[in-house]
């Protein structure tokens, strides 16, 4: 029987295929890691072609693992990393240069210079979105500005645009032999170039950035069959009917389909949403407005989001650049191995601080160490910063809301680490509720593409499939939250006006 549904989470530091049966239960996970390139200070790459042979490999192995025959699913889901750009030749299939990732700081005096004209906020009516390096037109700008030839191939109606699941589909629907070039309305309202209310690409951007329209792809809805796999031996023929960006398709898995639902996801980087149904919402505390999700032919569907750019990237970096643990998971055990963080703050600014502060200014400050501090408190401080940084957006949440949340619906891998659940519920001082399935990502994007197959009759169905797995109730006394907050705070104030052109020079990025 046709029942199954494969979701393919292409994320930022790897790409997963995973199984899920008519319940919404996972069958079987594949997952493979690509390369973190570095070529200079804030700036961050990926290999497009890395990318797509590893969604090859994980979609193989992955229903191999599960036993189930092509045949058996019914529907492909798409979830991906947002704003990465990747500019490629139709007629070759082959990149211009390498996937600039939503981290990436190297466009940052094109924005100033944009800024200087109007402010950060200069485009916010339109798309939701301050001007920063987080966006993707920026991205797309700088490479037809410096790849050799790509102006003119551009131009010639040759280069195309995508964000990661763009890049996917196009290569899953058979790449330079007919694949197809779309992109759903939650991934292009994080370009910079996409109007919400007329969900169309607005050519006063594309204008102002000097992107070509023959580049962008169709926007097509997060649920609606767009094409049919091509992928000769191991899935042929099979629906392509979900695509959701990653943070869109973790709210649609921990099913936060009406106003005022939200969830927040702890992955590479947090991101807390907060659905605001059919209205437009425009934040006055430092979140961004973006398109939650558009079944069908129904009206789109908005949110608020705080968008933190770095939480679990600093367990891998503590990892890979310190060295300090093996695994990723180490960190909770050596961070438990103390009873506090010692008196020392991390915060994470390696690409600036994003919401609430918007800040691309601040650069990463350990702060409060004295010879006491071990690798076990920075570890410890580490995992704090991340729920600092959550009460930090949960904070504007309620200043724009004018409500305080009941409880926070958690999701993400770095949601399996109990240390750091029970300490985002002490810090915020409400409930903290981990679901039984917490790689609600990949299950947004199955459930997206089996509602527009039949696989699940509607929103109703699946709200049934939700269930609690652990829910950390606060203990620490409020003084002690608000005195931990209060020196977080401090910190975070430490951390920024480090940006200046002594600093450019010292790091090579003057001029680029």
């Amino acid at each position: 029987m046709t029942d199954h549904v494969l979701a393919i989470d292409q994320g930022t530091t790897s790409t997963r295929a995973i199984v899920f049966d008519p319940a919404g239960a996972v069958v079987s996970v594949s997952q493979r890691e690509h390369e973190q390139i570095f070529p200079k200070a804030g700036w961050v790459e990926h290999d497009p072609v890395e990318i797509w042979t590893n969604t090859e490999w994980v979609i193989a192995s992955c229903l191999s693992r599960a036993g189930v025959a092509a045949s058996d699913i019914a529907a492909v889901g798409v979830t991906n990393q947002r704003e990465t750009a990747v500019v490629w030749d139709r007629r070759t299939g082959r990149p211009v240069h390498n996937a600039i990732v939503w981290q990436d700081t190297r466009t940052q005096p094109r924005i100033d210079e944009l800024a200087g004209d109007g402010g950060t906020n200069r485009f916010a009516e339109s798309t939701g979105l301050p001007l920063a390096t987080y966006f993707s037109a920026s991205k797309v700008a700088w490479i037809l500005e410096n790849v050799p030839g790509a102006r003119d191939a551009a131009e010639a109606g040759h280069l195309v645009f995508g964000t990661p699941d763009t890049w996917v589909i196009w290569n899953l629907t058979g790449g330079a032999r007919g694949g197809i070039h779309v992109t759903d309305v939650t991934n292009a309202s994080r370009t910079l170039l996409m109007d919400l209310r007329t969900l169309d690409w607005s050519d006063e951007l594309l204008s102002v950035w000097g992107i070509p329209r023959s580049m962008m792809p169709e926007i097509r809805s997060s649920s609606e069959v767009v094409g049919t796999t091509a992928l000769p031996d191991v899935l042929h023929g099979t629906p392509i009917a979900g695509i959701l960006g990653d943070q869109q398709a973790a709210t649609f898995g921990q099913a936060a389909f009406e106003a005022g639902e939200s969830k927040n996801t702890y992955g590479t980087g947090n991101f807390l949403l907060v659905n605001t149904g059919t209205d437009i919402v425009r934040s006055e505390s430092g979140l961004i407005t973006t398109v939650a999700y558009r079944c069908g032919d129904e009206p789109a569907r908005y949110a608020l989001e705080g968008s933190i750019a770095v939480t679990g990237s600093l367990v891998q970096w503590l990892r890979d650049n310190l060295g300090i643990i093996q695994r990723s998971e180490d960190v909770e055990t050596l961070a438990a191995t103390v009873d506090d963080n010692g008196g020392a703050y991390f915060v994470p600014a390696f690409s600036g601080l994003y919401a609430p502060y918007w800040r691309p200014d601040a650069r990463g400050a350990l702060v409060g160490m004295t010879r006491y501090v071990n690798k076990a408190h920075i570890a410890r401080a580490a995992l704090e910063s991340t729920a600092f940084q959550t009460r930090d957006v949960i904070e504007a949440v309620v200043a724009d809301t004018g409500r305080d949340l009941d409880e926070l619906r958690v999701d993400g891998g770095m949601t399996r680490n109990d240390t750091l659940m029970q300490f985002q519920a002490d810090i915020l001082g409400i409930p903290v509720v981990r679901p039984k399935v917490v790689e609600t990502t990949a299950l947004g994007a199955a459930y997206a593409a089996g509602l527009a197959t039949g696989v699940w009759t509607g929103r109703d169905a699946l709200r049934a499939h939700w269930q609690e797995d652990v829910r950390f109730e606060p203990r620490m006394p409020e003084d002690e939250r608000e005195r931990r907050y209060r020196l977080w705070q401090k910190a975070v104030s430490k951390s920024l006006d480090w940006v200046d052109d002594d600093a450019r020079i010292l790091m090579g990025t003057t001029g680029t």
